[in-house]
């Protein structure tokens, strides 16, 4: 598929770059929960995954790590490799060999990232007070790669209008789409996504743009393009133990109740999921894959117990054997709290325009 942002159906539904969450592994499964839980749909033609971010530099370097991590399995195509970096010379010069070896559909570039040891050395959110620097990074990677270049950014440093400006100076240098969490730097991730000011931004801009933040169900993510008039939206925590909810989506774009998911269903793509993680890590992915079974039964009526031994599980038949316990005593089927797609249980207090 060859990407052009301008093009894409809208909404543009994506799944948000997550450090050490959307990686191959993820990514897969929540493409499978895409293609198969319903037929081709919206989904089929402006449905993006976003994979984790990495270092331009150590990609230059040759690192074997951060290389392995940019390796995609078909099943995740289209897909958007994000990189961090603040170097224009080393950022092209990354983006250009993982697209010699790896062909993403698209790069992004990680100017919004809040945590510390990203912005200390000068790379994430802190690009966003070095506007020159910003463009110059932009400039260097079109000349490099051939495929769309994308920005992720924030509200701002500290002040919230900064992307106002910010995001024209993106688009001027040459970005063909940008993505906005509505929150500041400082904010981190405390707070409210500003989705108003995203369509602050979003009016003063000729290319598109994908709001962020706060976006956790299906009703939200309707709220989110009412509010901000965005081209689409990227999905982040909202997706964690839920790859369902882009279907969830599609199901409310098309008018339609979205399915409640079973405990059968959920186990059965836990299963699933576990096992593109082992492909990928071998069975050290046991060990890391625990962060997903916490999101996956977060909410669920009775899952304490079973959690507490998935926690200490050291391989995958041992997984299995306990989520088979789960069914077999009858923990109450359904949507977790978090997945309940009920409009009161998704309501938002929103600044007034």
């Amino acid at each position: 598929m060859i990407l052009h942002w301008s093009q894409l159906p809208r909404p543009i539904i994506a799944l948000s770059p997550m450090a050490d969450m959307t990686d191959s592994s993820f990514c897969r499964t929540v493409r499978l929960m895409c293609s198969t839980t319903f037929p081709p749909s919206h989904l089929s033609t402006s449905f993006i995954v976003f994979r984790e971010m990495v270092s331009a530099e150590a990609v230059v370097r040759g690192n074997d790590k951060t290389l392995t991590m940019t390796e995609i399995h078909k099943d995740e195509r289209p897909l958007v490799q994000q990189l961090f970096g603040s170097d224009p010379a080393t950022m092209a010069e990354a983006a250009r060999v993982i697209e010699e070896q790896h062909h993403p559909e698209g790069f992004d570039v990680n100017m919004g990232c809040p945590v510390y040891k990203i912005v200390h050395n000068f790379n994430g959110a802190a690009l966003m007070k070095e506007p020159e620097l910003a463009a110059k990074i932009i400039k260097a990677m079109k000349a490099a790669i051939t495929v769309p270049l994308s920005i992720k950014i924030r509200a701002g440093w500290d002040d919230p209008r900064e992307c106002l400006e910010f995001s024209k100076v993106v688009e001027d240098a040459g970005a063909d789409l940008i993505t906005m969490h509505g929150r500041t730097k400082t904010q981190g991730y405390s707070g409210q996504s500003d989705w108003n000011l995203i369509g602050e931004v979003k009016k003063g801009l000729s290319i598109p743009l994908l709001a962020n933040g706060d976006i956790h169900t299906p009703p939200l993510t309707l709220n989110a393009l009412e509010t901000t008039g965005a081209d689409g939206v990227l999905i982040a925590r909202g997706a964690l133990g839920n790859p369902w909810i882009f279907s969830q989506i599609e199901d409310l774009l098309a008018g339609r109740e979205p399915k409640a998911i079973t405990l059968k269903e959920r186990v059965r793509i836990v299963k699933q999921h576990l096992a593109y993680h082992i492909e990928q890590y071998g069975e050290r992915g046991i060990v890391t894959f625990r962060k997903h079974l916490s999101w996956y039964f977060r909410g669920i009526n009775g899952a304490k117990p079973y959690k507490e031994r998935l926690h200490t599980a050291t391989s995958q038949a041992e997984v299995d054997s306990i989520l088979q316990d789960m069914l077999l005593h009858g923990l109450i089927d359904g949507l977790s709290t978090r997945d309940a797609v009920h409009p009161q249980a998704t309501e938002r207090v929103f600044m007034k325009k």
